[in-house]
C-alpha cells in the first residue's frame, strides 16, 4: 500500500483485524472517511491510534460547541505547524458544514469575516493567549487544538502534502465537492464517550478536560505516545525532553547547531526533535540514517509520536493559567 505514505507500509484497512478494523468502522460511520490516511498511518501501533481516533472523535466530533468553530481551531493550529495536507483537510471539512465562504477564506490564509471566527483562528495559531470561548468550550475546544498539534506532527513526519489523488485539492471545486460529500456525516450529532470503548489502558486525564471523554482520551494517548522514548538511549531521551521544555512553542528549529543532533551520531534523537519543532523539514536522509534493523514500522510511528507528544506537552504548558483551571 503506497499513496500518501512516506516511510511506512500500512496494511490495507479491508484487510484490518480486531481492534484496529473497529476503529476503521467508526471512522465510517462517525467521521465518513475509512480509510482516511491520517488514521492509517498509525495503524502499525493499535494503541496509537486508537487513542488519536479517539481523542479526535470526543473533541472535535462529539459534543454540544459548533463543528465549524472547532474546525477554525483546527485550522489555526494547522497553518501555525505548516502542515498543507491538514490545511486542506479543514477546508474541506469546512466546506462540509456548508460555511464555504469561510472555508476558501481560511484555506487560502486570509481572515475571516466573523469576528469571533478570527478570534478563534487566532488562538488556533496560539495558544498561550487568552482562549476566546466559554468555559465549557474548553474540553473540545483544548483537545481539538491539541489533537492536531499531535497529528500534524504525525502528518508531516509520515504522509506526502496531498491529501487527494494527484494534488486534486488545488481545485477550488474538488474542495467543495469533497466537503459535500462528506455533509450529511459532519452534520450529525454524535454521542460523547463511544470511542472510548476502544481503549485498552489509562492515563492521566487534563484539568481542562473537566472530567469528560475528552480527557480520558487524551491521557491515554500521552500514555503510548510516551512509549516511544523507549526507542532512544536515556541519554538522548533526555535531551529531546529538555529541547522541547526549553522551547516557546513557535520559533523553528536551527537548521544547524548544537540545537539539532547530529544526523550520523544520533540519528534518532535528530528525528524525534525534528518531530516536536519542525516535522515538515524531516528527509528521507533523516529516516534512512535511524531506520536500519531491528527497527521496523511500528518503531518509526512512536519515534515520531514520541517527538509529537512532547511538543503537544510543552503547549499544553503555554496554556495561560485561567485556561488550566477552568475545570
Amino acid at each position: 500500500m503506497t499513496g500518501h505514505f512516506r516511510y511506512t507500509s500500512p496494511q490495507p484497512p479491508k484487510s484490518a483485524t480486531g481492534v484496529v478494523a473497529d476503529v476503521y468502522a467508526q471512522l465510517a460511520t462517525d467521521f465518513g472517511i475509512e480509510r482516511a490516511s491520517t488514521f492509517v498511518v498509525l495503524s502499525a501501533s493499535p494503541p496509537l491510534l486508537t487513542a488519536t481516533w479517539a481523542l479526535v472523535r470526543e473533541s472535535l466530533l462529539a459534543g454540544h460547541v459548533s463543528r465549524t468553530d472547532k474546525e477554525v481551531v483546527a485550522a489555526g493550529v494547522s497553518l501555525a505547524n505548516r502542515c498543507p495536507f491538514c490545511v486542506v483537510a479543514h477546508t474541506v471539512l469546512l466546506h462540509a458544514t456548508g460555511d464555504h465562504r469561510l472555508a476558501e477564506t481560511i484555506g487560502s490564509g486570509g481572515l475571516p469575516a466573523d469576528p469571533g471566527h478570527r478570534e478563534l483562528l487566532a488562538w488556533g495559531k496560539d495558544m498561550s493567549t487568552p482562549p476566546p470561548f466559554p468555559a465549557g468550550h474548553a474540553p473540545e475546544q483544548i483537545g481539538t487544538a491539541l489533537a492536531f498539534h499531535f497529528i500534524n506532527r504525525i502528518v508531516s513526519s509520515l504522509l506526502t502534502e496531498d491529501m487527494l489523488p494527484g494534488g486534486a485539492q488545488r481545485y477550488r471545486l474538488v474542495r467543495s465537492a469533497a466537503g459535500r460529500s462528506l455533509a450529511r456525516t459532519v452534520r450529525r450529532e454524535l454521542r460523547p464517550g463511544t470511542s472510548l470503548a476502544l481503549l485498552e489502558t489509562e492515563g492521566a486525564e487534563p484539568a481542562w478536560a473537566a472530567g469528560t471523554p475528552v480527557g480520558t482520551a487524551f491521557g491515554v494517548l500521552r500514555s503510548a505516545a510516551h512509549l516511544g522514548a523507549g526507542l532512544l538511549s536515556d541519554e538522548d531521551a533526555a535531551f529531546v525532553r529538555e529541547s522541547v521544555a526549553g522551547w516557546d512553542g513557535i520559533t523553528p528549529l536551527p537548521l544547524s547547531g548544537a540545537e539539532l543532533p547530529d544526523r550520523a551520531e544520533r540519528p534518532g534523537a535528530r528525528l524525534a526533535l525534528l518531530a516536536a519543532r519542525a516535522p515538515y523539514r524531516i528527509t528521507d536522509e533523516d529516516v534512512a540514517a535511524w531506520r536500519v534493523p531491528p527497527f521496523t514500522d511500528h518503531c518509526l510511528v512512536h519515534l515520531i509520536a514520541f517527538g509529537a507528544i512532547c511538543a503537544v506537552e510543552r503547549i499544553e504548558a503555554n496554556l495561560p493559567t485561567h485556561s488550566k483551571e477552568l475545570a
